[in-house]
């Protein structure tokens, strides 16, 4: 048949052309002027043309008139001697194909409107392949997924030259699907293993690509069978690895193990790191293996070590870890720019939660309260009124650390046991001295600051003060609630009353200088 023209891909004419092939096979030719289309340099000629290719190949999935089996060579079929019917089902098969080909093309579009569109349009083809599938089941009830379409869309998702984040967050409305989520966190596992065995350095884009598809994904965790699936299937075999929690928790283990193997930009350690105790550990089959991971993160130092730390506590107190140098850990990161670090509030956080449990021994609390306490000499007054709390707050948790307040007759500063220096605790000999650091804010210049350290004058009392209003509190805000201070009266600014301009007779000013 003739070539039908498709100058410029308009909507009246692509809608005749798709009435021509879906009505005649003598018009198929006319697929050909359908698929130029998606080679149009205009992205609304483009989205019409993925438009029209979206309600065509649907609706040849629909009828089954794709082949269905192992793909033969088009020549090959075309010169043979098989049905008409045949070599159009083979023929239509790799049309099908090259229209997926485009699609996968375009989802480096520089249009996100085309890069969406081509998305939506290869999942819905993901849809219809698994209603339909284009392969044969091997054996009855065999499960049939399209996975070679979901890999090319996986794949394309994780490119190393495109930042896809935002084209990854409207793929994650099909993570919500059991069945699509499973196959994703199998295929994704795959493609990075790829990606960094062929090239030794991969790019940032790659990874942070990786990093937000891997992060979408979110297991329920309660144990039961998964049957929320994208493609239909008229029954389901509890013989199929998909319906089963434990499998899809082994396929994100794998996927996550696989990811963290590599050496990472140090942005995405902080990122994989608050994610770890809450998003990660918890749905994983084994979380002990990432014992390795998280104790190298330790080594790294700054605020990486302190997220590492807060996914190693998790591993002590739910599955039985053995850390001895948790807190030993703990304690090397309290340094004076601790008061300074935009990570503050975490810290302090995180530190309260570790230090929580009243069974710890008497000598490593002692030992945090009076390095806090030696720290608190040079912080800032915000950091001041939040870190006060919180050595008073250990007191309360540790009665046999008061020792340190109340010991009648504390040694001289030169003579002082504490060992500053020393990186184990347990050999700061801390619970030997005593807490004169307080005592010495006692006189600090800020009121509130004095009156906070004012607290260990009397007894402590039982319940704990809470430090979550104080944790992110800046210099600001204590300027702020000062200027809203109202004085209870005339405050005098000078003993001695000023005489003159230029001051009292005796001072130098009125010596060398007159108002002339």
């Amino acid at each position: 048949m003739d070539r039908l023209p498709a100058s410029a891909g308009s909507r009246g004419e692509l809608g005749r052309l798709l009435q021509a092939v879906l009505t005649s096979r003598g018009q198929a030719n006319a697929v050909f002027d359908i698929l130029a289309v998606l080679q149009s340099e205009d992205p609304e000629g483009i989205q019409e043309g993925v438009r029209t290719c979206s309600r065509l190949f649907g609706t040849l999935l629909e009828r089954e008139e794709l082949f269905v089996g192992s793909l033969p060579r088009e020549d090959t079929v075309l010169a043979g001697s098989q049905e008409a019917t045949h070599k159009y089902k083979v023929w239509m098969r790799h049309r099908y194909h090259s229209c997926c080909n485009r699609l996968e093309e375009l989802l480096t579009h520089p249009s996100f409107q085309v890069k969406e569109l081509a998305l939506k349009t290869l999942m819905k083809f993901v849809q219809l392949e698994g209603a339909k599938p284009l392969e044969k089941p091997q054996w009855e009830n065999h499960y049939l997924f399209p996975r070679t379409l979901l890999k090319a869309v996986v794949g394309s998702l994780l490119t190393p030259e495109d930042d896809h984040s935002l084209l990854i967050s409207q793929f994650c409305e099909y993570l919500e699907y059991d069945d699509i989520r499973y196959h994703t966190m199998q295929l994704a596992t795959g493609t990075v293993a790829r990606a960094t065995s062929q090239q030794p350095e991969v790019s940032l884009t790659f990874w942070n690509n990786a990093f937000t598809l891997l992060s979408a994904v979110n297991l329920p965790l309660q144990e039961r069978n998964l049957t929320n699936f994208y493609v239909k299937h008229a029954q389901t075999s509890d013989k199929w690895k998909v319906i089963h929690l434990k499998e899809h928790r082994k396929a994100f283990q794998e996927m996550w193990l696989g990811f963290l193997k590599h050496k990472l930009p140090l942005s995405l350690y902080k990122k994989v790191l608050v994610a770890m105790h809450d998003s990660i550990l918890p749905h994983l089959s084994q979380p002990t293996l990432m014992i390795d991971f998280l104790t190298s993160a330790c080594d790294v130092g700054g605020a990486i070590s302190l997220l590492a730390l807060n996914g190693l506590f998790v591993l002590i107190h739910k599955h039985n870890l053995e850390y001895p140098d948790f807190y030993q850990k703990l304690y090397g990161l309290l340094d004076p720019s601790i008061f300074h670090v935009k990570y503050r509030a975490r810290f302090f956080h995180l530190a309260d939660l570790f230090l929580s449990s009243s069974h710890l021994p008497a000598y490593l609390v002692a030992a945090f309260a009076k390095r806090l306490a030696r720290l608190a000499l040079t912080a800032p007054p915000e950091a001041l009124l939040m870190v006060l709390p919180f050595i008073c707050n250990l007191l309360r948790r540790h009665p046999a650390c008061r020792v340190m307040v109340h010991r009648p007759q504390g040694p001289e500063l030169s003579a002082d046991p504490y060992d500053p220096a020393e990186k184990d605790p347990a050999r700061s000999h801390a619970l030997e001295s005593c807490l004169w650091e307080l005592q010495t804010l006692q006189q600090h210049y800020h009121p509130e600051v004095s009156r906070a350290a004012s607290v260990i004058n009397q007894v402590l009392s039982d319940p704990e003060v809470s430090i979550a209003p104080l944790l992110e509190l800046t210099a600001y805000e204590i300027f702020e609630q000062d200027l809203k201070k109202k004085a209870p009266g005339p405050v005098p600014l000078e003993f001695i009353p000023a005489k003159g301009l230029l001051g009292r007779q005796d001072d130098l000013c009125t010596q060398f200088f007159t108002l002339g």
